[in-house]
């Protein structure tokens, strides 16, 4: 059952027209109110009345991250900041933070968004919701709070980090759902395996994870380790934060809030639109959003669009799963090969853990790729021949499936770096230019 069947279970045809209006609203409001916005249509030769269709969308220029980072702090904002109630932003660990205002009806809009994701993944009003996505500036912890509050069921914040205690709250409040980053997730699950802890045995029965890529083997690994069934919730920063899309039961791609988001898929390259069901990189274009909209934001995440009415009755379109980011893309022997794709082939191992890093090297002029993989304990202790015997298991994989040689590394459990957060799994080791 939908959260708000009102927009969720729209037909299409007058969920379109809404989209287009609110289009034609937030091109006008970014023109006469923010002057990156105006210069760069202006540049284009386009105005505001130029739109007239969806499809116009592919009219107007395209925003990149570094467009945020050169008008920082607030050179995008359409607001006064008497108008601001709330700032969140990035980490800032690429360059300067990306920040991101909140007006008090933005702030209203993210709460709808997120209600709508956590109703979808099954949290209702009787949930004991444990919040363990970081709070402060990261829009985690305080965009699923704003969400939690508007279904109106008990909240524990946690925040991230201190794993011991999340495990001991989890049981002493009887939490029946929890929300973090899946890799976090298993720093949960993983901490309790070694306290003795059965999970499966508490009442917590869902989660809703976000914030980084993760396969369809690591919600596996998630719902088979903590005995929960593993949803998903998608968003940015640069968008407002998570809240952009979520999955529903029927776990077939995830549903984009399209009164509030209007998604295109582009050819990377030429940023031209391509057919629905045929991949590329995911741009947005905020609807609603008053302090910073975004105008054809490129997301670097490569996915597909589909329209379909899911069997849970909610027409809004459906992005298939992340299958990578062009940003994380490593080029290997001239293959393209995504962190994500890795991961799942690791999976696939059932000597190692799901925790990995990846290392690229320079090997000559070539780049060169080294996955250090954790062996279960059992497996490492059996010493350098079985490890030998695992690496060539994985390497051999690696290679039948993606064409690509790679050197793999076991390395002893618990050596690898646990996340409260995002989880690091690239290092590149390659001298700058």
């Amino acid at each position: 059952m939908p959260w708000n069947d009102k927009f969720e279970c729209m037909p299409v045809e007058e969920l379109q027209k809404f989209q287009l209006e609110k289009l034609k609203e937030t091109v006008k409001w970014v023109y006469e109110r923010v002057p990156f916005y105006k210069n760069k249509l202006d540049e284009k030769g386009i105005r505001p009345e130029d739109i007239n269709t969806l499809e116009d969308v592919s009219k107007l220029p395209v925003t990149v991250k570094n467009d945020l980072r050169d008008n920082y702090p607030f050179r995008l904002c359409a607001v006064p900041m008497k108008d601001v109630v709330r700032v969140h932003a990035s980490s800032g660990t690429t360059g300067k933070p990306i920040t991101g205002p909140y007006t008090a009806d933005d702030m209203r809009h993210w709460g709808e968004c997120m209600a709508r994701n956590l109703w979808a993944g099954g949290i209702r009003e009787d949930d004991i919701v444990q919040n363990a996505y970081g709070y402060g500036l990261f829009t985690g912890g305080l965009g699923f709070h704003e969400g939690i509050s508007r279904i109106g069921c008990a909240e524990i914040p946690t925040s991230s980090g201190l794993t011991e205690r999340q495990i001991t709250l989890m049981q002493d409040f009887k939490c029946t759902a929890l929300c973090s980053t899946p890799s976090y997730a298993l720093t949960i699950a993983e901490k309790a395996e070694e306290k003795g802890v059965n999970l499966k045995e508490m009442p917590v029965r869902v989660g809703v994870f976000g914030a980084e890529p993760w396969t369809p083997g690591m919600r596996k690994e998630i719902e088979e380790r903590m005995g929960i069934k593993a949803m998903e919730a998608y968003g940015l920063t640069e968008l407002g934060g998570p809240g952009v899309a979520f999955d529903c039961d029927a776990q077939d791609g995830l549903h984009i809030n399209e009164d509030h988001y209007l998604a295109e898929v582009v050819d990377p390259e030429t940023f031209e639109p391509v057919p629905l069901g045929e991949k590329g990189e995911l741009i947005f274009t905020s609807l609603q959003r008053r302090a910073m909209p975004m105008i054809r934001y490129r997301t670097k995440d490569i996915t597909l669009l589909r329209r379909e009415t899911c069997s849970c009755g909610r027409t809004f379109l459906k992005m298939e799963k992340l299958s990578g980011r062009t940003d994380d893309m490593l080029i290997i022997s001239g293959v393209n090969v995504f962190p994500s794709q890795i991961e799942s082939l690791l999976l696939d191992i059932p000597e190692v853990e799901p925790q990995y890093v990846l290392v690229v090297r320079k090997k000559g002029y070539l780049d060169h790729l080294t996955v250090r993989v954790e062996a279960k304990r059992e497996v490492y202790d059996q010493g350098p021949e079985k490890e030998a015997e695992v690496e060539k298991k994985i390497s051999e994989h690696i290679k039948g499936m993606l064409g690509i040689g790679v050197t793999v590394r076991l390395v002893e459990p618990k050596l690898i770096e646990r996340s409260e957060g995002k989880a690091k799994r690239i290092l590149d080791e390659r001298p700058k230019e």
